[in-house]
């Protein structure tokens, strides 16, 4: 993979807050800018190159100066050019919503396909202009929870900042064992051994990043109530919120449901999909 960050750019306000994110994601990595912008009008298309993406390059440069940067400029679908761009980048960066080439990215399944099917984790920026706080990570104990953790400490550690990560449980998320007579009517729940588990779980999938990232300082936060809301809710003093694709217990089909609805459309900071290895 090359050390490429790409930002997808169609000149409308959302899309120029990604270029400055993006730019400075690739200052942090020492990384290559490439700016992405998909046509489908060929008429369009020198105004945008001569215009909008001449000042997109110059915002870039303002924000990092030292910063390489290149452009691709192509005819087609923006999944399609955003996914084929993603195989060679490290990170794709896009507005929370835009016009022409991008336009509508997070209304529809466009967004829900580039992060099940990039090749890069995908952020899309929202909320404050230059958020501040700790790197928000949602844990769940799944393989794409996993990757999601490798990224929020690398991305900790990038930023200098502290990380939450948070698992939020639930006694409706997921089924829980139950000993007793088979009548469905006694259901019991052992609280303290299912808060006990899901705190195992919680340092289980941190532990090795942990150790890997020892310069990064780690708050373990178990919350039990409402995934969406209380996600939400620890953005707001969050500078970046960071989930896996693909989930289970409180995350289960997160991409396809309303959660991630909830935290593309709601979040107060940029969110980040990572998928998992398959």
């Amino acid at each position: 993979m090359n050390d490429t960050v790409i930002v997808g750019v169609d000149g409308s306000p959302p899309s120029l807050a990604a270029v400055d994110v993006a730019a400075r994601e690739a200052r942090l990595r020492g990384a290559l800018l490439r700016i992405v912008h998909a046509f489908s009008r060929p008429a369009d298309l020198d105004p945008m190159i001569h215009g909008v993406l001449a000042q997109v390059e110059q915002r870039a440069h303002d924000i990092a100066p030292h910063l390489e940067i290149a452009r691709t400029v192509a005819s087609g679908e923006t999944l399609t050019v955003l996914e084929a761009e993603s195989r060679h980048a490290v990170l794709a960066v896009v507005g929370g919503r835009g016009r022409s080439g991008f336009g509508g990215l997070l209304l529809g399944s466009t967004v829900v396909q580039l992060a099940a099917h990039g090749h890069c984790p995908l952020m899309v920026v929202r909320g404050r202009s230059d958020p501040r706080g700790p790197v928000l990570l949602a844990v769940d104990g799944s393989p794409a929870g996993n990757a999601a953790a490798g990224f929020a400490f690398a991305e900790a550690a990038l930023r200098e900042a502290p990380l939450v990560a948070m698992h939020v449980w639930n006694t409706w998320s997921e089924p829980t064992p139950y000993e007793g007579p088979a009548d469905p009517l006694n259901v019991v729940v052992d609280l303290d051994r299912l808060r006990e588990r899901h705190r195992r779980l919680l340092e289980e999938a941190v532990e090795p990043w942990r150790a890997a990232r020892p310069e990064v300082a780690v708050e373990l936060r178990l919350e039990r109530g409402r995934v969406r809301h209380t996600l939400l809710e620890a953005g707001r003093d969050a500078q970046l919120l960071v989930v896996g694709a693909r989930g289970h217990g409180g995350f289960t089909g997160m991409l396809l449901g309303s959660v991630s609805q909830a935290l593309l459309y709601h979040a107060d900071c940029p969110v980040t999909v990572v998928r998992g290895t398959k």
